[in-house]
């Protein structure tokens, strides 16, 4: 049986009583949305986790569990990742302590779908959105899609400041809620441009136009779902008042069939 190692254990999460760089920003952040997961109805977790290590052009699947991937592989859209690839990339493995967590229960009755996202263009966002969309629609499945928010400051090389928001700070945050309000509204066209309009450095841009667009395609169904999205909690790192500070913004969502 092969094994992939939790190689972010210790550094960017605990692994003993002492917190670590990782959790100790994000994780009150994330528990908001772990919170709304009901583990009694849920058999199948789909992660979509940006690609930081490895380019890709489209998606990629794990070499170490098979669940699924016989359907996805099918779709001729998807690549297989190395174990090195797995192990390195933090973006998926972060959650896999959340969910054993809120799956504790339920241990042996759920499996992991993780989904290494590159960096797509739009249609290639629309084309994996259509291939998830079925997924996404069965009440079995839950999503999980990693992402931080704002990397503000010259380490990350990205310094957009509007001063009539106030300090860094208040700059940031009024950027990041209203890329969180354009998710709200559930339009990946709208969440696109204004990408490209201010150049927002969120990390897991590509897994969120993804899960866009898999809701785009099952409100033009027949059956159509009436779907909400709703931000539950924003921090940042730290507060950012001169260029030389730097700062990494987390948010917490929950996506709402009804």
């Amino acid at each position: 049986m092969s094994i992939r190692r939790a190689t972010h254990s210790g550094s960017w999460y605990t692994d003993s009583s002492t917190d670590h760089a990782g959790y100790q920003y994000s994780g009150s952040v994330s528990a908001f949305a772990y919170r709304q997961v009901s583990p009694i109805v849920v058999k199948r977790i789909f992660i979509l986790g940006p690609s930081h290590h490895v380019r890709l052009s489209g998606c990629a699947l794990s070499p170490l569990t098979k669940y699924l991937y016989n359907e996805l592989y099918a779709t001729e859209h998807f690549e297989t990742m190395s174990v090195a690839a797995d192990e390195d990339e933090h973006s998926i493995e972060m959650h896999l302590p959340y969910i054993a967590k809120v799956m504790e229960d339920f241990r042996d009755q759920f499996t992991i779908v993780p989904i290494l996202v590159g960096s797509l263009s739009q249609e290639r966002e629309s084309l994996y959105g259509r291939i998830l969309a079925p997924y996404l629609a069965d009440p079995q499945n839950l999503f999980v899609v990693s992402s931080d928010f704002c990397h503000w400051g010259q380490r990350f090389r990205y310094t957009y400041y509007d001063r009539a928001a106030g300090e860094i700070w208040q700059s940031i945050q009024k950027l990041d809620k209203q890329g969180m309000n354009l998710i709200e509204t559930l339009n990946p066209s709208a969440f696109s441009e204004y990408l490209r309009k201010y150049g927002n450095t969120i990390c897991g841009r590509h897994p969120i136009g993804v899960l866009l667009n898999a809701i785009s395609n099952l409100q033009k169904t027949n059956n159509a779902h009436h779907m909400s999205l709703k931000f539950l909690q924003y921090a940042q790192s730290s507060h950012c008042y001169c260029p030389s500070d730097s700062s990494v913004s987390y948010a917490a969502a929950s996506l709402i069939f009804e």
